[in-house]
């Protein structure tokens, strides 16, 4: 079968033990990533699968209408958000998703917290640069931990957080609440009360039409001026322009984000504000959950080749 993956940034597909399993078959992998429906529609013209990598490429009807060879998508992690589900229906073609893991994601997070907090980043140019001690950063014991969605990642976070001894505050839909409830944490009396009261509060939420821009720039101007706001999710649930205006007003004082609207980043504003601790969505881009994540996806499409039945279909 053609088989074509897009978006391999690091160019490491081909290092992973999981892409022994396509031996056989041919594969084409792209390093860069294209938006241009021309340019795509031609890279893709030949392929009968598609292996994507997350959502770094949309798949859109007006990009399905050209594909007239396409049979199958295998989708490494759980979503499908960036795939015109209706649009494969009406072309036949056939969309798995695959599984992931939540604990690289929560490690990097937590990599964040401790680097912001402490300033590792600007401390280790410094060091470079013969500049001895220029910052004063800020412990976590007995601060507050704000969690903004008790998921898998998020409740991972929550407990690395009372590991440092932290005061872990969560928020969130009806579930979250209980979940952390019935975890022994304490839940916040609003979002309002969420923003106001935390030190340091993560996002842990979905994408959806209902937490789509969640994140107003009111709710950021609640947080204290020695806040940090962090953000390894989805960077639209935060209103558009609103943590650029919010950090440059202070509040937060700090943010670290691992994701930003339009990836990869050649252009952003945000980049240039000394408050913002950045790194390019890394969060689930680790060596393990990579094996994870293709191996599942592999596994998936072999199966739908050798006519297994279906049973991992994205919704």
């Amino acid at each position: 079968m053609k088989i074509v993956i897009p978006d391999d940034y690091q160019d490491c597909v081909r290092s992973l033990d999981a892409f022994n399993q396509l031996e056989g078959h041919d594969v084409t992998i792209y390093h860069d990533t294209l938006t241009d429906l021309d340019a795509l529609s031609a890279r893709f013209q030949d392929a009968e699968a598609l292996v994507l990598i997350r959502e770094r490429t949309p798949i859109t009807a007006a990009l399905l209408e050209r594909l007239p060879n396409l049979k199958v998508i295998s989708q490494t992690g759980g979503g499908a958000a960036h795939v015109d589900m209706e649009a494969c229906r009406r072309h036949g073609v056939t969309v798995m998703a695959g599984t992931g893991s939540p604990y690289a994601a929560a490690e990097l997070t937590w990599g964040l917290v401790l680097a912001a907090m402490r300033h590792i980043p600007a401390e280790v140019e410094n060091l470079k640069a013969s500049r001895w001690q220029r910052t004063l950063g800020k412990g976590l014991k007995g601060r507050t931990l704000g969690i903004f969605g008790y998921g898998k990642i998020g409740s991972l976070v929550a407990r690395y957080g009372q590991a440092f001894e932290m005061n872990v505050l969560v928020w969130g839909r009806e579930g979250t609440c209980q979940r952390a409830t019935d975890a022994g944490l304490e839940v916040a009396e609003s979002q309002t009360d969420l923003f106001q009261r935390a030190d340091v509060l993560s996002l842990h939420l979905r994408l959806n039409d209902d937490t789509r821009g969640i994140v107003s720039a009111e709710s950021l101007a609640q947080m204290k001026p020695t806040s940090l706001l962090v953000n390894t999710s989805r960077a639209q649930l935060v209103a558009p322009g609103a943590l650029e205006q919010a950090l440059k007003a202070g509040r937060p004082g700090q943010a670290a984000v691992d994701v930003f609207d339009a990836e990869p980043v050649l252009e952003n504003s945000l980049l240039a504000l000394p408050n913002l601790l950045a790194t390019p969505h890394l969060g689930y881009v680790e060596k393990d959950s990579y094996e994870l994540y293709f191996g599942d996806a592999f596994s998936n499409l072999l199966a739908y080749i050798d006519g297994q039945p279906v049973t991992n279909l994205a919704r």
